[in-house]
């Protein structure tokens, strides 16, 4: 039977090959971007499969005998049957279900499609597909009417039951997705359900002619596919899945546009900074970023190129909160900057922790002071600073007289008191850029910048006599507390840090055999001996 190119069963041809190069195109540009997206596999054989059974279809609207439309049936079902499993499994990729997709645990969606392949082939041996298949005889071109079997009636609704699996998948996911991502789910949502209500339309014969208007419908979900890949980036990742993973980071990520103004960020983000509201979207960082941050408003500047990385203390009420803040650029795949990231991460813990044992590495446990060997790094630092400068340099030994009769006397508790008494003395006396340590059981030092030794001697002078005047106040009776002082000044360029401490230990020694409670200065005859060694 001849057919006129300007009859409607030609045109539904036409349109149903251009239906079938569009799955072609789709599948191969699935093939070539399979890393882009864990679902882009089940994409291609959904779009290849399409291919199959569009261009079967043509091939069966354009024969003229029943042996031979049967012959492109039984080639349509290589694909249509499987079409259905493969969507529904693009859909599980999307919304973030991909731990359900693997081999082993799928199979059991294609067993149902591989029976159907297996009906429709040996369909003329059983009849559990078709129970008859003949030529419909008023029909302006070769085409059959079908009775159904069983076994279409199972493949028929096993496949609606897909179909509308993945909707429920894509519905239920709707809510929970921002509006960035639902013109993409329009898209996926379009795309299964109208070849599925094409499906139902043909079933109960609504259609003209009584054909297949699924490839039909499949052109159009093809083209809408198209047009959202290249304008939305669909498929370029899963956006559901990106979203539950973006939102289940214990990092606050923050993301800006080029005008530093907030386009996204996740609920790690709002639980550090309280005021990230769905309100914020759109706003500056500096009009959310409240006070609180020791470093001030919290910005980059744009013009920045490399990932930037600062620690930020960050107060909110009485609890203090460490984040270490890392901003970097996003970039389109040529390299131009279309925004910033902002990830941070909470280490409030591990800075606290490196607090507290810097804290035991440098300072004594008893007085609160810096122990020995801290106070020695510090003063070497600063001897080196000052003698850069060029500026003077005091040093001031001192230590508790009589103290081993204090801790018979009394006992050890009070003999402790006694040290933490004389340094909370001591700490009136001294500038912010003074050091101040425990030098051994009862011995103190002390390291004086930008101090001369006469202003020294009139520091150490005033402590000596703050001690003397200011007891211990004991359980029973005041207890009168004296100290002799040793001191000494840098006088020449390069001298030793443990030179200084040994010329104001000798001045020391002599407080104590003066009869103590006194100051003592270094003399110039054996001042920096070390010279004349």
């Amino acid at each position: 039977m001849s057919m006129s190119m300007n009859s409607p069963i030609s045109q539904y041809i036409i349109i149903v090959i251009i239906s079938g190069v569009l799955s072609v195109l789709l599948a191969i540009y699935a093939y070539f971007n399979k890393s882009n997206f864990s679902g882009m596999k089940a994409f291609m054989w959904s779009t290849s499969l399409s291919a199959v059974y569009t261009f079967a279809f043509a091939f069966e609207l354009a024969s003229d005998s029943l042996r031979d439309i049967r012959f492109w049936i039984n080639i349509e079902y290589l694909g249509m049957p499987f079409i259905a499993p493969c969507s529904l499994l693009l859909v599980m990729h999307y919304v973030g279900l991909d731990k359900y997709t693997a081999p082993k645990k799928v199979w059991i969606l294609f067993v149902i499609p591989a029976i159907t392949l297996i009906m429709v082939t040996t369909n003329e041996y059983h009849h559990f597909f078709y129970k008859l298949l003949s030529l419909r005889p008023d029909a302006p071109s070769a085409m059959v009417d079908i009775v159904p079997g069983l076994w279409y009636y199972v493949h028929g609704s096993f496949t609606s039951g897909t179909m509308f699996a993945g909707l429920f998948l894509l519905i239920s996911y709707w809510i929970k997705t921002k509006t960035l991502y639902r013109r993409q789910m329009t898209t996926m949502t379009i795309g299964i359900s109208l070849p599925m209500l094409g499906s139902l339309l043909y079933v109960l014969g609504l259609t003209p002619l009584g054909m297949d208007p699924v490839p039909i419908l499949l052109f159009f979900t093809s083209a809408l596919y198209v047009v959202s890949i290249v304008t939305s980036g669909m498929l370029a990742v899963a956006p559901i899945a990106r979203e539950h993973i973006f939102e289940s980071m214990r990092d606050g990520v923050l993301v800006f546009n080029l005008s530093n103004q907030i386009i996204d960020y996740n609920g790690a983000a709002a639980q550090i900074i309280p005021a990230l509201t769905p309100s914020a979207i759109g706003k500056k960082l500096e009009h959310v970023w409240k006070r609180g941050a020791e470093t001030g408003a919290f910005s980059f500047g744009l013009d920045l190129k490399d990932e930037y990385e600062q620690e930020l203390k960050w107060i909110r009420g009485k609890e203090t909160y460490y984040y270490r803040i890392r901003a970097s650029n996003l970039l389109k795949p040529g390299g131009e900057i279309v925004g910033r990231t902002i990830v941070m991460i909470d280490v409030t813990e591990h800075t606290q922790l490196q607090n507290k044992l810097r804290h035991l590495a440098e300072t004594d446990g008893l007085t609160g002071i810096y122990n020995r060997a801290f106070f020695m790094e510090r003063s070497r630092e600063l001897l080196e600073q000052t003698r850069r400068m060029q500026q003077p340099l005091s040093f001031i030994l001192f230590d508790v007289d009589h103290f081993k009769e204090i801790n018979d006397r009394y006992g050890h508790g009070i003999g402790d008191l006694a040290l933490q008494h004389i340094v909370g003395i001591c700490r009136q006396h001294l500038q912010p850029g003074d050091l101040f340590g425990r030098y051994g059981g009862e011995e103190f030092a002390i390291c004086l910048p930008n101090t001369t030794l006469a202003q020294a001697c009139q520091k150490a002078e005033q402590i000596r006599k703050q001690i003397a005047a200011s007891p211990l106040q004991g359980s029973s009776q005041p207890i009168s507390i004296t100290s002799s002082f040793g001191v000494t000044e840098a006088r020449a360029a390069a001298v030793p840090l443990e030179v200084l401490v040994r010329e104001a230990d000798v001045a020391l020694y002599r407080s104590k055999h003066s009869g103590r409670n006194t100051v003592t200065l270094a003399r110039n005859d054996d001042t920096h001996a070390n010279e004349v060694i």
